[in-house]
């Protein structure tokens, strides 16, 4: 396999690792990007654009990251409590005040990022036209009854999580999440990462398709435990539940999908985009940083540990952002930041002053370690030591 691109010093193995991607795990396109106090040191891509094409990957192609879009949104609430202009603290309808219906009133901003607001699931379904049209899905999940009492438990909110993330962001703001981004964030570093992607940039997009791979000899545990298969089985389990807040889930190369901006689930990144973002957390990048270090330190405090109500796995996550754990192992115990269901991966480690990005168009059946990327994570951390 040819593979494009460039590593510093020292970041060979992780080149290695890569190409490895292609001939033993199945890979079919993708890149990935490192930073180091700022400074990128991994820019590489190969494999074609489409999953099921044979147009050539391209420097500047992007690719839908699933969850790993919930990291990026994160930023917003937490750059706003930054400012001064939101209060974790404070229950979400102080700022939404038709969302304190079925006991919801003492529900706090804070439970929205940490998965404790006990909203993971609709009763009912919307379709994936009514999930496309704006407002839909935030008056869904304010007329929704929590499953259990918000703050007391977590569990994954796989989509609903993006919707009050969002209307959260339009009371504070006036402007939804995707746009707040694009103005206050990725303009300013100059970053290839939509959350609601502009036509002009549709011709970037590669399309994404499910892919199989052999498993990794000697590497992760890739057969789900019994109890996890059993979860995802149920048509009545919160898991079960959780993915289906959309009903069918929509074509993720539909262009009205890839228009709509789902802070959940459908924001668009190269693999620069996603590893410039992060760098600009923890540090300076090009004179522009997001977080100041308390934020960084709220964002990856612990705030939920243990069993996953909705995983059915032991997950951990900070504000907005999964842990390093066995969930979501990332580069070390400081590390924080998201996966994306079946692939793409970003993060940041504050102690090494690393930022990564790892976008692809085949999704496999994974939902947090995927070992495409976690090959990729095992490679930067020994360039590291």
């Amino acid at each position: 396999m040819d593979v494009n691109g460039a590593v510093a010093e020292g970041f060979e193995p992780v080149r290695e690792a890569f190409a490895r991607n292609f001939t033993s795990l199945g890979e079919r396109g993708a890149a990935l990007a490192v930073y180091r106090d700022g400074r990128k040191v991994v820019d590489l891509w190969a494999g074609t654009q489409d999953v099921d094409g044979t147009q050539p990957w391209e420097h500047g192609t992007a690719q839908v990251v699933r969850s790993a879009t919930k990291g990026v949104a994160a930023a917003v609430p937490l750059i706003l409590q930054q400012r001064g202009e939101l209060d974790l603290d404070a229950p979400l309808a102080a700022y939404w005040p038709e969302f304190k219906a079925h006991g919801k009133e003492r529900l706090l901003v804070r439970h929205v990022l940490n998965h404790r607001a006990g909203l993971p699931v609709l009763d009912h379904p919307l379709t994936p036209e009514e999930a496309l049209e704006s407002g839909r899905g935030p008056e869904a999940v304010a007329g929704q009854a929590p499953a259990w009492e918000p703050g007391t438990d977590h569990g994954y909110h796989a989509l609903t999580y993006g919707w009050l993330l969002d209307e959260l962001v339009r009371r504070v703001t006036g402007r939804r999440a995707g746009e707040w981004l694009a103005d206050e964030v990725a303009g300013p570093l100059g970053l290839d990462l939509w959350l609601g992607l502009p036509e002009s940039e549709t011709g970037r997009v590669g399309r994404t398709g499910r892919v199989d791979g052999p498993e990794p000899a000697g590497g992760l545990r890739s057969r789900p435990k019994r109890s996890v298969t059993e979860a995802y089985d149920d048509p009545d389990s919160l898991t079960r539940r959780a993915f289906a807040a959309i009903t069918p889930f929509p074509d993720q190369n539909d262009p009205a999908y890839l228009a709509a901006a789902l802070p959940a689930t459908n924001g668009i990144a190269t693999a620069d985009g996603l590893a410039r973002f992060y760098a600009a957390l923890i540090g300076e990048v090009d004179g522009v940083r997001l977080f100041d270090p308390a934020t960084v330190e709220a964002a990856r405090a612990e705030e939920s540990s243990g069993p996953d109500r909705v995983l059915v796995v032991n997950t951990r996550f900070g504000l907005g952002y999964m842990l390093h754990g066995t969930a979501s192992p990332l580069l070390g115990p400081g590390s924080f930041g998201h996966p994306g269901r079946g692939g793409a991966l970003g993060f940041a480690d504050p102690e090494s002053k690393i930022a990564f990005g790892y976008v692809t168009n085949g999704f496999r059946k994974t939902v947090t370690a995927d070992p495409r990327a976690q090959a990729l994570v095992r490679a930067v951390r020994s360039a590291l030591t």
